[in-house]
């Protein structure tokens, strides 16, 4: 009698065991790029992980300026991807146009439309979440703010707006260097995208 309770005992132990794995598969895990069940030479089953790899700051200046550029990218970010959308569909819309005067009048219908939709917005950011949006809008768009209002706009509107910004201490020239100075930013973007942060 004992004997078979005992087994049965170690069957709901193997099944629950065996239950648990499964739920573990599909599990998501913070700081895991990939993780998969495989079978060794021995048919054991193993779990292969391969683990983002971790920055080791000895500073804590480091630290703590790539946790604020952090915080920024997880706040501008979603702004530069929907400015990249806006400006597919602008590119489109203006495409319809035939005559200059038309076209002038729809970008600053949009301008206008832009303005009143993002101003309260951008009023909350500091300079330094203003610069990695600019540098953000790089990369999305694959152009600096100051061309792309110099391409909808005009150039003495760019001008303009390239002076304003300079008052404030910002460059809408700003291009990204994924390869160079902003390579913390492009690996935080990544982490970003892939749902780490």
């Amino acid at each position: 009698m004992k004997a078979r309770n005992l087994i049965l005992l170690l069957m709901c132990l193997v099944v629950l065991d065996c239950g648990t794995l499964t739920a573990q598969r599909y599990q998501r895990v913070r700081g895991v790029r990939t993780a998969y069940w495989g079978v060794d030479s021995r048919g054991d089953s193993v779990l292969y992980v391969t683990l983002v790899p971790v920055n080791i700051y000895h500073r804590m200046r480091d630290l703590r300026k790539y946790e604020r550029m952090v915080r920024a990218v997880k706040k501008v970010y979603p702004l530069a991807v929907e400015a990249a959308k806006r400006m597919e569909n602008l590119d489109e819309e203006l495409a319809k146009y035939e005559k200059r005067k038309d076209r002038k009048a729809y970008t600053k219908a949009i301008e206008d439309a832009l303005k009143e939709e993002l101003s309260p917005m951008l009023w909350k950011m500091t300079r330094y979440e203003g610069k990695i949006l600019l540098k953000l809008i790089d990369r999305e768009t694959k152009h600096t703010a100051f061309g792309i209002i110099k391409e909808f706009r005009s150039g003495f509107t760019a001008g303009f707006y390239q002076a304003i910004a300079k008052l404030f201490g910002n460059d809408l020239k700003l291009e990204y260097d994924p390869d160079g100075e902003d390579e913390m930013l492009e690996e935080i973007v990544r982490y970003y995208k892939a749902g780490v942060l």
